[in-house]
């Protein structure tokens, strides 16, 4: 005998299955990211001297707090792209620390003041550059840029953190974390933060490096802010004796120093194309400006040096791949440069620095 036929599930019944199923399985795939991202731990919110964690992505303003936090270092360099170059090996071996080179290509005052605080929490610290563009004297600069920058990741215990960071992009990163800890992907960059962004040396062309610094533009950070042409602050005529706020807040940052910690400041060596000639408004407020760190400096028993002026290093262009970005050897002579004055206290005999403050 043939057993009779189910009937047939009705549409309206087919519908609700398979809604319930499709929502299990939604669930059930986003737990599962939100479980492999926080295994991953793609930014580092776990991030200690035991596990530091490589650096997959290329988002420094994603990655950096990822150093700070894993506390394998006790010094940092702090400021945009004219500093990313300054090899954390050369600096070692010049003060006797161990530097991470924490510098952002156009990151804003605020932006390093953010990532300096966070460093300077979660560290035992023994020494600390901040190397200052004009950005650092104008009268309203910009908090933030058109680069997203993530503040919950600065944020003390990072709030829910492991939450925030699901998306795209962090399962993308995570990934590649996974891929690096079974040794199929390599680090994006080294641990302290240090990578050479400009091209390779043998690359250079000394023809289309001179249109770059005298046509203007920054090819290499093209949002910096800071382009030819002497803008320094892009202050008006009438505003040199403005408030310069950003510079309280350095005042802030080197008071959160430890007492027995080196401190440097340094004005970074960009073209003279870039720099505010002498006897313009913009001129006159940027040396204000060089005076007012000047005086930190004095006060906080810190180390000021100014790279900013026409000197040997700034006026060829051979140095400088643009106005604002000096090649390799260039690095190393700043780097020799601060070694020097923080040791004698004196203007470079070559005229390619001068001291404003020493202890």
């Amino acid at each position: 005998m043939i057993p009779p036929r189910p009937a047939p599930t009705s549409p309206a019944r087919r519908w609700p299955r398979f809604a319930l199923a499709f929502a299990l399985a939604g669930l059930g795939f986003g737990l599962a990211a939100i479980g492999f991202v926080a295994a991953m731990d793609p930014y580092g919110l776990r991030a200690s001297p035991g596990r530091p964690g490589a650096i997959m992505d290329r988002n420094q303003r994603f990655m950096y707090p990822r150093i700070a936090r894993a506390g394998g270092y006790d010094a940092a360099v702090f400021g945009t792209s004219t500093a990313r170059l300054l090899d954390p090996h050369d600096l070692d071996r010049a003060f006797g620390v161990r530097f991470a080179n924490l510098a952002v290509n156009a990151a804003t005052p605020d932006e390093q003041r953010t990532l300096a605080t966070l460093f300077l929490r979660r560290n035992a610290v023994r020494a600390v550059l901040f190397a200052l563009d004009s950005t650092w004297c104008a009268a309203a600069p910009p908090r933030r840029t058109a680069h997203p920058f993530p503040d919950w990741l600065y944020a003390e215990g990072a709030p829910w953190g492991w939450l925030r960071q699901v998306n795209g992009q962090s399962l993308g990163i995570a990934a590649q974390v996974a891929l690096h800890r079974l040794g199929l992907a390599p680090a994006r960059i080294r641990g302290d933060g240090f990578s050479v962004f400009t091209p390779p040396e043998a690359a250079y062309d000394p023809v289309r490096a001179a249109r770059h610094i005298h046509g203007g533009g920054s090819p290499l950070d093209p949002e910096s802010g800071v382009g030819p042409a002497a803008r320094a602050g892009d202050a008006a005529p009438d505003a040199i004796h403005d408030a310069m706020p950003m510079l309280d807040v350095l005042d802030g940052l080197l008071a959160a120093v430890p007492e027995a910690a080196r401190k440097l400041v340094a004005f970074m060596p960009v073209h003279v194309a870039a720099q505010a000639p002498a006897g313009t408004p913009e001129g006159a407020r940027e040396a204000a400006c060089k005076r007012r760190v000047a005086a930190i400096g004095k006060a906080r028993g810190v180390v000021v040096v100014d790279f900013r002026l026409p000197s040997p290093i700034t006026t060829r262009d051979e140095n400088y791949w643009d106005a604002l970005h000096y090649r390799l050897p260039v690095a190393a002579r700043v780097v020799a440069g601060l070694q020097a004055a923080a040791e004698a206290g004196a203007d470079a005999p070559d005229g390619s620095y001068r001291v404003l403050a020493h202890p």
